[in-house]
């Protein structure tokens, strides 16, 4: 009955999302969301229950001036200090747009229990958040400007501030099902470039929910899913739905509102090795002046026990 109505209160949640199709975009976006939990969740830090490590890189709107690049890198486990399950994860994340270069470092933490049919963590992430501009300006020849020195509020020389961050979030997950629901920036602090020049970065909310179909054959699975966000005053949802095959191969189809059409495939080797990557096509203005959007996506599982150490298989449905 408890997983019932939360099955229902994340599906009203996302139902509400999906009123808008714009996002003004502080955090870099990812198509594989559903390999990239922990960057969004701290309640997921534990949640496959080993050592599981991740690394996906982001090269959106190829082709455009500036265009933004983005590398990411989590590894969480579970953890039971003083008998107490719980998960502990570290991300680290370079996003580099225009002439900004940001990075963030979080630590994660969850307190993981036993709900229903499933688990449910609940976390907390702290961190550091970095921004930096370079001060080198381009600006057309026969545009008519002011000297970016002579205007207190632009800054014309290299600037790198550091801010306190903090997220929270909660995870739950079953044999079939999942959904998550976060927030972060959750303080809403202030970067301050200098000579008068700040920015707020807006709390943002996520998120998601996945359900795994099983079919007649049981070779194939299908998995639709929902990623959702917003900063407050608009709103973003990826709809997608994968097919696995023998459970390590996998294809799938995402539809961004208003923004891209993704297909996405990938593999887990026997060795425990996953490999993805996806293709963004543009349906927004900006696809006129770009290539589209290529991701990589690199993960692995480790088995930690007591005595020895080993490898064992991890279904790619819920990662």
């Amino acid at each position: 009955m408890k997983s019932f109505w939360i099955k229902n209160l994340i599906l009203l949640v996302l139902v509400g999302l999906t009123g808008a199709n714009a996002f003004s975009q502080q955090d870099p976006q990812f198509t594989q969301n559903m390999f990239n939990q922990l960057a969004v969740n701290p309640g997921f830090a534990g949640g496959q229950g080993m050592l599981s490590a991740g690394m996906i890189n982001r090269q959106q709107w190829m082709g455009f001036a500036g265009n933004p690049k983005t590398t990411l890198f989590s590894v969480h486990t579970p953890v039971k200090p003083f008998n107490i399950p719980s998960g502990v994860g570290l991300t680290f994340m370079d996003d580099r747009l225009g002439f900004e270069k940001n990075m963030s470092i979080n630590l994660d933490y969850a307190y993981r229990m036993d709900l229903g049919d499933g688990k449910l963590g609940i976390g907390l992430n702290i961190g550091l958040l970095s921004r930096a501009i370079n001060g080198k300006w381009s600006i057309p020849d026969d545009d008519k400007h002011s000297p970016a020195g002579q205007d207190p509020a632009i800054p014309d020389a290299a600037v790198t501030t550091m801010d306190f961050d903090m997220g929270l979030g909660a995870f739950y997950s079953t044999d079939k099902f999942y959904a998550g629901l976060s927030t972060a920036h959750l303080l809403e602090p202030m970067v301050d470039f200098g000579s008068g020049t700040m920015m707020k970065m807006k709390r943002h909310y996520y998120a998601t929910a996945g359900y795994l179909i099983k079919l007649a054959n049981p070779i194939y699975e299908i998995q639709p899913s929902v990623f959702a966000k917003s900063d407050g005053a608009s709103y973003q949802v990826d709809v997608n739905v994968m097919v696995l095959y023998n459970k390590r191969f996998w294809g799938g189809v995402t539809y961004r509102l208003g923004d891209a059409v993704a297909a996405m495939v990938g593999t887990e080797l026997p060795n425990g090795l996953r490999l993805g990557i996806s293709y963004d096509y543009t349906t927004s203005a900006i696809g006129a002046y770009s290539n589209g959007t290529v991701e990589f996506m690199l993960g692995y599982n480790l088995e930690i026990k007591t005595d020895k150490y080993s490898q064992r298989y991890k279904s790619v449905r819920f990662l």
